[in-house]
């Protein structure tokens, strides 16, 4: 896709401010008690550690087996981190391909629940992995230009309609002798992201059109 710039001539206007989108309150207070308790619980996993285990223990045990955990950066950035443990690794004493392969679903979701998860169904729509060299210790997961990824998500969350989002993240391993991490391994992965309340109405549409 190609975007093409032009220049006008004439002197710009001054243009108001754009305002930031105001929450619907009153779709917020059509939920239901149910509706209220998921958003809750979705926000209390990305919070910190602790719950992010309690949440995985009761509805994602591969990730709590796992063991895989969340290092925040900054406010848009983190990191996740598979430790090297024995039911991580395989018959060569590496970190198996299979668990790099289905923690990196895991890490994408958790940087993608932080920003939406409370207001929008997440699901994996497509995923790539690459395996680029053995992985012999703590596997960690980085999304690639976060800042970017977090503007690019705000904006497409701003249009309240559902979509995909794309991004890359890398993998990799700290060599403590070297004190330096290598790549291990790079995940191409995009999520369709679909408005709750949007779902909701779509239920009742189909519930209307099969009482009639």
């Amino acid at each position: 896709m190609s975007i093409t710039s032009t220049k006008s001539s004439s002197t710009p206007t001054e243009q108001p401010p754009v305002e930031p989108p105001k929450s619907d309150t009153k779709t917020e207070e059509s939920l239901t008690f149910w509706e209220r308790t998921e958003a809750y619980i979705t926000r209390l996993s990305t919070k910190n550690n602790f719950w992010h285990r309690v949440c995985s223990l009761i509805w994602l045990p591969f990730a709590f087996r796992s063991g895989i955990s969340m290092r925040r950066i900054s406010r848009d950035r983190f990191t996740a981190v598979l430790p090297f443990k024995r039911s991580n690794r395989n018959f060569y004493n590496a970190m198996a391909g299979a668990s790099l392969l289905g923690n990196s679903e895991v890490a994408a979701g958790m940087f993608l629940f932080k920003h939406c998860g409370s207001d929008y169904a997440v699901v994996c729509k497509n995923m790539t992995y690459k395996f680029l060299r053995p992985c012999y210790g703590p596997a960690i997961y980085n999304v690639r230009d976060a800042q970017k990824v977090s503007i690019e998500l705000s904006e497409q969350m701003n249009t309240r309609k559902e979509f995909n989002i794309e991004f890359t993240m890398d993998v990799t391993q700290t060599l403590h002798k070297k004190g330096r991490e290598v790549r291990v391994g790079r995940c191409i992965i995009t999520f369709h992201c679909t408005p709750k309340a949007m779902i909701k109405e779509r239920a009742s549409r189909r519930k209307a059109r099969t009482k009639k």
